[in-house]
């Protein structure tokens, strides 16, 4: 839009002390024609823009001239600016650059973009990640159904969705919406749903039930395991439950007892520690855990 534009030129002359017609219009996707005339318009504003032409020539503002930083504190702008390069990791770079560019003049007009927090969203599926959001943007926004493949642990299955919104939840992105097969709410992990599109069909928003909001509900811990682990995985136990997650016993080892929600993913946790770990509770864990042993051993003859 134009008055994003004109606050993208705005901040990027205050930005630098010089910048050419040619450099500003490959910058915001525009011709020449298109930064004059918005060149106009800001001088209309009342900023004091200087064309100067030559080989050291450009378009500059006025020495002396500031922009009001009267509304958001320094600390503020930090963390918009950390925010916003955080949702550029997984969205249309050119979009969260012209972002950027209204909050991010020097250092002495509104704020340095020198980095004190990173923060990365995305994940090595990137490429597809972000278009798989703009696409389920795009169909919030006009109230279309989406399609997809979806991949789990019972299968695959084509899946058409009412989307609501998209969450970052426990390390990953998901879509939430109305299942039409499933006639419920659900959450759909994006990095397992592949072949995306949105559909022709519209949809009227339904409301949504206060309880399906809450994601983490769903995460009740009423299944119990205990089980004693090599020291060498301390480290490990620590950062997935927490300093004090843990007893050490006479012997070195480390008991751990917890409430886990799912069978398939405490089991797939404990293998990954292979022979630095015994399962005391649940037995039936711990039985399973020794078949798949087994299994693995019978795959290479030994």
């Amino acid at each position: 839009m134009k008055l994003d534009r004109l606050l993208g030129i705005l901040t990027t002359l205050l930005r630098n002390d010089r910048i050419s017609a040619p450099v500003l219009a490959e910058k915001y996707e525009v011709s020449r024609r298109t930064i004059s005339r918005d060149l106009d318009a800001l001088c209309q504003a009342g900023i004091p823009i200087v064309t100067q032409q030559g080989g050291n020539g450009g378009i500059s503002i006025a020495e002396g001239y500031k922009l009001d930083k009267s509304v958001l504190t320094t600390d503020e702008l930090s963390n918009m600016i950390a925010a916003l390069k955080g949702l550029g990791t997984v969205s249309e770079k050119a979009q969260i650059e012209r972002m950027l560019d209204k909050f991010s003049a020097n250092k002495d007009t509104v704020v340095s973009l020198r980095e004190s927090v990173i923060i990365d969203l995305a994940s090595h599926h990137k490429g597809s990640l972000t278009g798989k959001i703009e696409i389920i943007k795009k169909a919030i926004h006009k109230n279309r159904l989406i399609e997809f493949n979806y991949y789990y642990e019972k299968g695959e299955s084509c899946r058409r969705i009412e989307p609501y919104f998209i969450a970052f939840q426990w390390t990953a992105w998901y879509v939430f919406g109305y299942c039409l097969e499933r006639q419920d709410w659900r959450l759909f992990k994006l990095a397992r749903l592949w072949d995306l599109k949105q559909c022709d069909e519209s949809f009227t928003p339904r409301e949504i039930p206060p309880e399906k909001r809450d994601f983490n509900a769903r995460l009740t811990d009423h299944l119990r395991l205990t089980a004693l682990f090599d020291a060498s995985a301390k480290y490990q136990l620590i950062e997935t439950y927490g300093q004090n997650c843990y007893t050490e016993t006479d012997s070195g080892k480390l008991r751990l007892e917890i409430g886990y929600t799912s069978r398939d993913y405490i089991l797939n946790w404990l293998l990954g520690f292979g022979d630095k770990v015994k399962v005391l509770e649940p037995v039936d864990i711990a039985g399973e855990i020794c078949q798949i042993a087994k299994n693995i051993v019978s795959l290479y003859n030994i």
